[in-house]
């Protein structure tokens, strides 16, 4: 059966944005469980789970934020979709919608990282 792996999303600032991630990841208890030579780092529980990835692009060209483009992650409660959106933006990303009922069943926080990369914390409640 095929699964998620892990999402990658491009920075422009390796170091800022792996101190973000390690500060915000790491609030809901993932860690960095890979890291390469080339700035490929990914946060998680284990090689073998879903995992976030972040690195500057292969290319070389600056990385640039996808219309349309979006990582979600999912929360045991509205509780900790409403802290993790709250320390998200105390790192210092932007508030995109706060916390709260978005459609019957569907809870989220959405919220730009330092790059400008969109993301949402939900639950389905």
């Amino acid at each position: 059966m095929a699964r998620l792996g892990y999402v990658t999303l491009g920075t422009n600032d390796l170091e800022k944005a792996a101190a973000f991630y390690d500060a915000l990841l790491g609030s809901v208890g993932h860690t960095r469980i890979f890291q390469d030579e080339n700035g490929f780092i990914a946060w998680g529980t284990t090689l073998e789970e879903p995992a976030f990835a972040i690195t500057p692009p292969f290319d070389g060209n600056p990385a640039t934020v996808g219309n349309g483009v979006m990582a979600a992650i999912s929360m045991e409660s509205k509780e900790a979709v409403d802290a993790f959106h709250a320390k998200a933006l105390e790192l210092g990303a932007t508030d995109e919608g706060a916390p709260g009922q978005r459609i019957e069943g569907f809870y989220a926080g959405y919220f730009r990282d330092l790059d400008g990369n969109k993301l949402n914390a939900f639950i389905f409640a």
